[in-house]
């Protein structure tokens, strides 16, 4: 993008209102293009969502924890003639990760090649880079289950492939745009339809192994049922390209991310909240809790619907205000941030802890919003590779349960699941920190909507349902604001740290190609 983008916003000014991974990425391609770009943050510190922790000599990465895609972060710094590696340090996880099944007996081999090292009561498997042994796993729960792995992965593959050539990297966050002859000839060549739980049941009966497929929904806000199949790719990230780690955590890609904008030019300023947004004959003006400001563009890394509600006018709103109920969001989620002494047993730096049945958990986000009775929940180690984000002898434990967005958070409901978890640690994976817990604190709904302004406390943004996937999620461009624009996890492409980077890129070359439109006309009108 940069080579055709180069200096075609000279003169002009952008206000980015937010600083999450989205604002930053916008940003940098924007500040890159010529404009005079300014972040505005509300929150003490960069970052958004993925944001920072640092708690009695503990350190948290508070949102994202999973860096997948590594191409999709290659290719961004490439654009700017710049590697990851000058920002943060990679490091590939191996394991991947450790999924337990809980109430479940130990199926024998299926964890290798780390017996040894795990001393758990229910079933579990460890997942490795090793494709061989991957498909030892699939092969002992199912028969042929080794042959119908390399099968389904392959078709997640070829749909990464296409899905990312044709309908990631390519902004197609309008109807026209889905008009272009290679979508058109890509398309049939895609599993788009139906659902996920449908597409897997082709391959597999096995519910663990169902669930070992589709676990990565909930990076995307949706479950086995309502998310489309086209989502199979997720596979491919998962089991192909590997899970990494940034040295000192997520948050180091804040700062890689920051430090690249400040190198192209962006000015930040955190503290700083945009109260309201007005477009005028000479540009955007918006009143801000440090006074009055003008832009000639607005790039929004807030969600849609809290511009919509709280920052324009009811005449400049593309949508009547209840359209953002009617909308179904990912799930928000509570998170509990531990700081442990001692070991933490057969705990992995990301663990994952599945019931029989995760169906019910599911229902009660998406259909029957409830607080779960027998959750799936997840946790992060990154201690056990980043000896930086603990003190010695300690570890730094993040435990996130995925919960339906809007539910009533208050503190009793917060330790009535910090004490459920730490019980099932110790009765279920094997592993008791409940008299080891030195240090801790939360974030739930509350937090969500208060911090972020994300509608309903989602945690992510708007799901990836049928009716919420390309160009019927938020466009970046506003309708009926000239000079606005929107970027981030509830706009396309969509949720997910790599995602939203992209969105970064899409939404600077909306506003570069208008800009290019409003000159042509100026030319012909002059």
């Amino acid at each position: 993008m940069t080579g055709n983008a180069a200096g075609s916003l000279a003169g002009r000014s952008v206000d980015v209102i937010g600083g999450g991974i989205g604002g930053l990425s916008a940003a940098a391609f924007l500040a890159d293009a010529g404009a005079d770009v300014t972040v505005l943050e509300k929150q003490p510190r960069l970052g958004g969502a993925a944001n920072l922790l640092e708690l009695d000599g503990f350190r948290f990465d508070t949102g994202p924890s999973w860096y997948l895609m590594p191409d999709v972060f290659e290719r961004f710094f490439e654009q700017f003639d710049r590697e990851p590696d000058e920002y943060y340090e990679l490091l590939k996880l191996d394991p991947q990760y450790r999924v337990f099944f809980r109430d479940s007996d130990p199926v024998p081999g299926a964890g290798t090649p780390y017996d040894e090292d795990v001393d758990a009561p229910c079933d579990w498997v460890t997942i490795t880079p090793d494709r061989t042994q991957i498909k030892r796993i699939f092969a002992a729960y199912e028969a042929g289950g080794g042959e119908a792995f390399e099968e389904y992965l392959a078709e997640a593959e070829h749909t990464y492939d296409v899905g990312m050539e044709h309908f990631v990297y390519e902004d197609r966050s309008r109807f026209r745009d889905l008009l272009d002859p290679s979508v058109v000839q890509a398309g049939p060549g895609l599993t788009m339809l139906g659902s996920m739980q449908d597409h897997v049941e082709e391959y597999f009966e096995n519910p663990k192994l169902q669930q070992l497929l589709q676990y990565t929904l909930v990076f995307l806000g949706g479950s086995p049922h309502n998310t489309p199949a086209l989502y199979n790719l997720m596979s491919h990230v998962d089991y192909n390209m590997g899970v990494y780690y940034p040295d000192g955590g997520m948050y180091s890609l804040v700062e890689g991310l920051a430090d690249l904008g400040e190198e192209l030019g962006v000015s930040y300023r955190t503290g700083v909240e945009v109260t309201d947004l007005q477009e005028t004959t000479t540009g955007l003006a918006l009143q801000t809790t440090e006074g009055r400001r003008r832009a000639d563009r607005v790039v929004a890394n807030a969600p849609p619907a809290h511009v919509e509600r709280e920052l324009l006018s009811p005449g400049k709103r593309d949508h009547d205000l209840d359209h953002w109920d009617d909308q179904t969001y990912a799930p928000s989620a509570l998170l509990w941030y531990f700081g442990v002494e001692g070991d933490v047993g057969p705990l992995e730096h990301h663990s994952l802890v599945f019931p029989d049945d995760w169906d019910p958990h599911f229902a009660s986000i998406f259909e029957a919003p409830a607080w779960p009775d027998d959750p799936a929940y997840y946790l992060a180690v990154p201690s056990l590779t980043d000896d930086g984000v603990a003190p010695d002898d300690h570890h730094a434990v993040v435990v996130l349960v995925p919960i339906a967005p809007g539910l009533e958070d208050t503190q009793a409901r917060r330790e009535e699941y910090r004490d459920w978890i730490l019980e099932d640690l110790a009765t279920n994976v094997g592993v008791d920190l409940r008299d080891r817990v030195v240090t801790e604190a939360s974030m739930c709904v509350d937090d969500f909507t208060e911090r972020l302004n994300y509608p309903e406390g989602t945690a992510l943004g708007l799901a990836h349902t049928l009716f919420q996937t390309g160009p019927m999620r938020p466009s970046h461009r506003a309708k009926r604001v000239d000079g606005l624009y929107y970027v981030g996890g509830f706009t396309s492409p969509g949720i997910g740290v790599p995602m939203t980077i992209i969105s970064g890129e899409h939404a600077a070359q909306a506003v570069i190609e208008d800009e290019r439109e409003r000159g042509v006309v100026e030319r012909l009108l002059g």
